[in-house]
């Protein structure tokens, strides 16, 4: 959420910024609807204060008459409280509606388009596998190699179910622990993090009002999130962080889950595509300051090409448009891994910054050196998520005989065998 005095004092830049996202806002409407909510605000405060003066003069007067007569005044004074606190009521539900669909603002530096096809490729890495035989797709390698299950996965789930079994699921084990062992050198405190978590921090981080589809909801009212950020920032939620404890560098695991509602016919076979998945997610918290803000993105984001690097996973890094950046972010990455049986590069890993936008719904605040309490700054990015990123292992590591060589990293979590067969 944006500062209101912020909108009210940069209104082009912010109705400019929901243009560039594709996002129909009337700034004007609500600071319109601002002003009301403040005049009725003041006009409810100040017959507040008019009660408790009558109040005072009532103890004090001693005139009966005079006590009855104030009493039927502040009796009158009290029913037109009521009724504004209702008009306010009705004023602010309609202006906090509003104010949860202005979105964040886009840095600068953010390229112009109006959807994914506009992604800015910036860099890639790696030298794409050259396989002197047609590659398999994962879904025949890891059956083949019985690695997986789908049929029973959707017997017991449905739509995009799955079990990973034997080596499928060993597989999965290895790149957990050593994004946990590669990771934990980066600074990043670790955590557990839990899935079901109350409908404020889904607001809180943005992922709701927009986006409601895609989410699960238990029949409590709860949700269940589909990434580590959602618990993560609600961890500090309505707290005080001492300046001195920033930044804080947190990398959470969770079971994550996606309905996946818009994404009917795409990738309807295999782990690309899933509703439940377990990630590994990297989270940072520091001062309120935009420099600050772009060193950590940077940071985050090279971290996991770093980690696919270490992998031998070629990759490319996208630079997201303004048309493809969700409402709450100020610039995103995505890092995508090249998949040889699609010939093309697919999403593993986002990387993102939102400035106080989360923060300030979150109310996570600290003391800045003048002792004014200012919100923090809120980034994230994905440091493994799984099964996704088997895709990416098994079908770049294919060989001719339809086995797989374990990347070198992983080897020591796999029993030390260099060949799954």
């Amino acid at each position: 959420m944006l500062d209101i005095k912020f909108i009210r004092e940069n209104k082009e830049i912010v109705q400019a910024g929901a243009k560039k996202k594709l996002i129909e806002i009337d700034i004007a409407k609500l600071i319109e609807l601002d002003d009301e909510r403040l005049k009725e605000l003041k006009e409810v405060e100040d017959l507040r204060s008019e009660v408790n003066k009558v109040s005072n003069s009532i103890v004090a007067e001693k005139d009966p008459n005079k006590r009855n007569q104030a009493i039927e005044e502040m009796r009158a004074v009290k029913e037109d409280i009521k009724a504004k606190e209702e008009k306010l009521k009705t004023i602010m539900d309609e202006w906090q509606k509003m104010m949860l669909q202005v979105p964040n603002v886009p840095d600068m530096t953010v390229p112009k388009g109006k959807g994914e096809e506009d992604n800015k490729e910036i860099l890639t890495w790696g030298e794409k596998p050259k396989f002197d035989f047609i590659p398999k797709d994962h879904v025949e390698l890891m059956i083949k190699l019985n690695m997986v299950d789908f049929e029973r996965g959707v017997k017991v789930h449905g739509f995009r179910g799955y079990f990973l079994q034997n080596d499928g699921a060993e597989l999965s084990w290895a790149v957990w622990n050593y994004a946990r062992e590669f990771f934990s050198k980066k600074n990043f405190k670790t955590f557990i993090a839990p899935s079901i978590v109350r409908k404020q921090n889904l607001f809180g981080t943005g992922h709701l009002p927009g986006g409601a589809e895609d989410i699960y909801q238990t029949q409590d009212g709860d949700y269940l999130a589909g990434t580590a950020e959602v618990p993560m920032m609600g961890y500090h939620s309505n707290e005080i962080i001492p300046k001195e404890e920033l930044p804080k560098r947190y990398l959470a695991f969770s079971p994550c889950y996606r309905r996946e509602a818009g994404a009917h016919g795409k990738d309807v076979k295999g782990l690309i595509r899933v509703q439940e998945f377990f990630k590994l997610e990297q989270l940072i918290l520091c001062e309120a300051n935009h420099e600050e803000s772009v060193k950590f993105h940077e940071e985050i984001n090279r971290n996991y090409e770093e980690f696919l690097e270490s992998l031998g996973i070629p990759y490319r890094r996208l630079e997201i448009c303004t048309g493809d950046l969700k409402a709450a972010h100020v610039k995103s990455y995505d890092t995508e891994a090249w998949i040889p049986s699609q010939n093309q590069y697919r999403e593993l890993s986002s990387a993102s910054y939102y400035h106080d936008f989360q923060t300030r719904r979150f109310g996570i605040r600290y003391k800045d050196k003048e002792g004014k309490l200012r919100f923090a700054h809120s980034l994230n990015s994905t440091a493994a998520a799984t099964p996704r990123i088997l895709v990416a292992i098994v079908e770049n590591y294919q060989q001719a005989d339809g086995s797989v060589k374990i990347p070198e990293v992983l080897k020591k979590y796999m029993g030390g065998k260099d060949l799954i067969k």
